[in-house]
């Protein structure tokens, strides 16, 4: 093959003057292929690609398959242009010997010089003189020659070799390509040349073998892996050449290979053999020592390897090994951060467990302080337990202001998932308030109340002044227990002095003080909704959900947008109650499998319930103002599905169902599920309000004004704008007209809440209307309308008497502002004439089958109608049936459209 002529073109022994070291013929060989070469077409292209190129360097670990890849690519190479090979070793870099090698192997691929050339460049060989003439001789070759260089890490930097090359290679009239093979850069300006275009660089991550290399590579021992113990291999050994050879030798005849994989370490016989071989002990002493120690670091730093360690050489050592190619490999999120390959992780801690057994604790405290200092709680922990000493990583923890963290997510995070196996007796508050925290997690309130109160004992036992980060763990965990059994004051007094101590954190610490304050928010928010202090909680629950969406806390976020929501639906606002409420449940299943511990949300001032029941009981809500019937009934079943250890969502249930079924016109079973709760004992206020406000209504409606006054009366305060309302309403069912006209128009008049002026406008139209005044009690309609409109409030319009009904239908203006709030129905067409061809009605309608033609001409449902005609559902059909027979129509449309033909309405 021309190419083998090329390589080996001279074969003669050369002459050698006296007292030098002869030629060694075996450095021009190329090595030989083994038996188990790998194609690799795709680096194989690369070098054929760069043959154009003056410099082509291939750089890699030891092991990596450099050699190989060149030597290999020689041999299939088809260019004629020759190629001359030297194998570089120590030594080799002092001007004489390496120049007498290159000269030399030019010789043999064809360049016309002498061959005893070391008579021409004695002691001075490196003369400029010297290097022009090489230079002179390459360039007048007939054809441009290839020269590869392997193992150019091997020489010594102090000596000119790579200036010299390059003032050749310069000079050379591009009749000189050279490749330069080593386990670090050669220290040519390679800069300049990549600046230029004219660089090939295969580096350690393109000689990482692929999964078809490595499958071919097995094949070849006679092994083959499944995908998945193929893939474990890869990751193991990156690809490394040498470490899947030495493993697939381990691996031949196995025939349980792909078991095998997953057990295969760097402390296997034929790897720690070649890493100690080839990169230990080639190590100065303090090195080796260096590496030792930073092998207990998944990730080493300049500054954490400098803490470990304790020494001060730290970023020089690290990238003196980074440049060798010695394992160490830079990580892909910083550049000055870097990591060892697995395997040799694996034999550098064998041998530190080995050599200095005593030291890796030592170190792996060094390891967990530094990283508690910076808020890395998982490492800290994690290094904390590899040094044996579970109380230090409970004290970390807790000093580290962890508490936010294990309460939200227990052992479902790293952190917990460690402490909790921190001794239950050990001797210091740190460890009982990490079990207690974990307890909480898992919704243990008796455990985690007995470890609170061994921690207590603790503290006092030491006698020392109890640290900041220790106090504020034990009122954080008070807290959020209190929460759990609905102890509302106890919650908003703690909450006060939890926030001084949080205000007095280190700056460090002030990310994780963030899950703590969004844990202390949501169930102070929700201690104050309880307690009746609504404006107030509305603004803790703001500021709830921002800390906590900001800290990335889906659990608390979760449990504040609910309580909010429904804080808001009892306020009236509610678009804004929809809104919160659309967003809890979409954010419920994220908050379930972030938080990992539902007890934990509850007792932050959750709903306590496994899903999004309290945000279906908002939806149901909102609907239910705006009279929809069906959407209503929907979200409530969804919020009832589940039970709920919340009172104000058992509460709400009971309330919304009890509208809906007054809106069916079952008034009896709408009074008695609100007397059912009425006793719950842990009910916000505002929520035992709102049932006693829908008691007395009831009763009112059922005709007993004088049991609506005594609930009202109960009510404290009993003075507010809601209650004044229904006691006007009570006074008026009672006969009082003018009393109940004054207690009306005092909230009309003023700047009581939306909802709550609705009612009080429908009620001044009904004294209006009992007066046979039309146009006051018209009047009265459009402020009521007017007061609904925003948030498209219809159900108090709904449950209004007959007369006032018959005013909304046949006033124009009124008409349509009752139909756009709620549903935004366009305006409908004007009355079609009856034609010729209608027939007329023979029969006529009775007054009510005229009251129920009515409301289906308002496009009302039949629940809607028995509701407003206070008559039951079977009768209003019985109705719908008649009306439908006399018009002489089978569809409800129609018949409306044939009683506006006809002038009926």
């Amino acid at each position: 093959m021309a190419t083998d002529v090329a390589i080996a073109l001279s074969t003669n022994p050369v002459p050698v003057p006296a007292g030098e070291d002869p030629l060694l013929e075996s450095k021009f060989a190329v090595p030989e292929a083994p038996p188990f070469l790998v194609t690799r077409s795709r680096l194989w292209g690369t070098l054929t690609a760069a043959e154009h190129d003056p410099i082509t360097v291939v750089v890699g670990s030891a092991g990596a398959g450099k050699t190989q890849l060149v030597a290999s690519w020689l041999r299939i190479r088809t260019s004629s242009a020759p190629a001359a090979w030297i194998t570089l070793e120590e030594g080799d870099g002092a001007a004489a010997v390496f120049w007498a090698y290159v000269v030399e192997a030019l010789r043999r691929a064809g360049v016309n010089l002498p061959t005893a050339t070391q008579h021409a460049f004695p002691g001075a060989a490196t003369h400029r003189s010297f290097l022009s003439w090489l230079a002179g001789e390459i360039a007048a070759a007939p054809e441009p020659v290839m020269l590869v260089l392997d193992g150019t890490s091997c020489l010594d930097d102090q000596h000119p070799w790579a200036a010299d090359l390059d003032f050749v290679l310069r000079h050379a009239g591009e009749r000189l390509r050279i490749i330069l093979i080593g386990r670090s850069d050669p220290p040519l300006p390679l800069h300049r040349y990549r600046l230029a275009g004219r660089l090939t660089e295969i580096r350690g991550r393109d000689l990482a073998f692929t999964p078809a290399e490595t499958a071919e590579l097995l094949d070849l021992h006679g092994i083959s892996l499944p995908d998945g113990a193929l893939s474990a291999l890869l990751r193991r050994t990156e690809g490394w050449a040498a470490g899947l050879r030495l493993l697939a030798m381990a691996l031949s005849g196995r025939p349980d290979a792909d078991r095998e994989v997953e057990q295969l370490t760097g402390d296997d016989a034929g790897i720690a053999e070649y890493f100690l071989g080839e990169v230990l002990r080639n190590q100065p002493a303090d090195v080796r020592s260096f590496l030792l120690e930073t092998s207990i670091l998944d990730v080493v730093t300049p500054a954490l390897a400098e803490a470990v360690t304790g020494r001060g050489d730290s970023r020089r050592v690290l990238a003196a090994l980074r440049r060798k190619n010695a394992f160490v490999v830079p990580t892909d999120d910083h550049a000055t951060a870097y990591r060892y390959h697995p395997l040799f992780a694996d034999l550098l801690r064998t041998q530190l467990a080995l050599d200095a057994p005593e030291r890796r604790p030592r170190l792996h405290g060094r390891a967990a302080s530094w990283f508690a200092a910076r808020g890395d709680l998982t490492r800290a922990v994690e290094h904390a337990f590899a040094a044996g000493d579970p109380t230090a990583a409970a004290s970390l923890a807790i000093h580290g202001y962890a508490i936010g963290q294990l309460v939200l997510h227990g052992q479902r995070c790293r952190p917990g998932e460690l402490l909790s196996a921190v001794p239950e007796a050990a001797p210091t508050p740190e460890s009982a308030l990490v079990q207690a925290a974990l307890a909480v997690a898992e919704n243990d309130s008796e455990r985690a109340i007995h470890l609170l109160d061994r921690a207590r004992s603790l503290v006092v036992e030491g006698g020392a002044p109890c640290p900041d980060p220790v106090a504020l763990t034990g009122i954080v965990l008070e807290i959020v227990l209190a929460a759990a059994h609905q102890q509302s004051a106890r919650v908003v007094r703690s909450a006060h002095v939890a926030d001084v101590l949080l205000d007095r954190a280190p700056p460090e610490f002030r990310a994780r003080c963030a899950e703590i304050r969004a844990v202390l928010l949501t169930a102070r928010g929700a201690a104050e909704s309880r307690l009746g202090l609504v404006d107030v909680a509305v603004e803790t629950l703001r500021q709830a959900i921002t800390v906590a969406g900001s800290a990335g806390c889906a659990g608390p976020r979760k449990s504040a947008l609910e309580q909010l929501a429904l804080v808001e639906a009892h306020r009236g606002r509610l678009r804004q109650a929809a809104a919160l409420a659309g967003e809890a449940a979409s954010a419920a299943s994220g908050a379930s499998g972030a938080s990992g511990a539902s007890g934990a949300s509850g007792a932050s001032g959750a709903s306590g319930a496994s899903g999004a029941e309290a945000a279906e009981l908002t939806l149901a809500w909102v609907a239910a103002e705006r009279y929809e019937v069906e959407p209503a009934w929907h979200h409530l079943r969804a919020a009832a599905a589940h039970p709920s250890a919340d009172p104000a969502v058992t509460s709400g249930i009971a309330l919304i169902k009890a509208r809906l079924l007054r809106a069916r016109g079952e008034f009896r079973e709408a009074r008695a599920i609100l007397e059912a709760c009425a006793d719950e004992r842990h009910t916000p206020l505002w929520m035992a309000r709102e049932l006693a406000i829908a008691r007395a209504r009831l009763a009112i409606a059922a005709g007993d004004p004088a049991e609506a006054e005594a609930l009202v009366r109960s009510l404290t305060p009993s003075e507010t704008d809601d209650v004044t309302v229904v006691h006007a309403a009570a006074r008026l069912a009672a006969g009082d007209a003018e009393q109940a006209r004054l207690l009306a128009r005092a909230v009309a008049g003023g700047s009581a809440p939306a909802p709550v002026q609705v009612d009080a406008w429908l009620l001044l139209a009904t004294i209006a209307a009992d007066e046979q005044d039309a146009d006051r009690a018209r009047r009265a309609l459009r402020h009521a309308l007017r007061a609904a409109a925003p948030e498209s409030q219809r159900r108090p319009f709904n449950e209004i008497a007959p007369v006032l009904r018959r005013l909304l239908r046949e006033d124009p203006e009124l008409r349509e502002r009752f139909r756009l709030p709620g549903t935004d129905e366009p305006s409908r067409p004007a009355p079609t004439p009856a034609t010729a061809e209608e027939p007329v009605l023979v029969e006529p309608l009775s007054k009510r089958e005229m009251d129920v033609l009515l409301q289906m001409a308002a496009m009302l449902p039949t629940e809607e109608i028995a509701a407003t005609l206070y008559v039951s559902i079977n009768t209003v059909k019985t109705h719908v049936r008649s009306i439908l027979r006399k018009l002489a129509v089978s569809r409800r449309s129609e018949a409306v459209r044939r009683a506006r033909a006809l002038g009926l309405i």
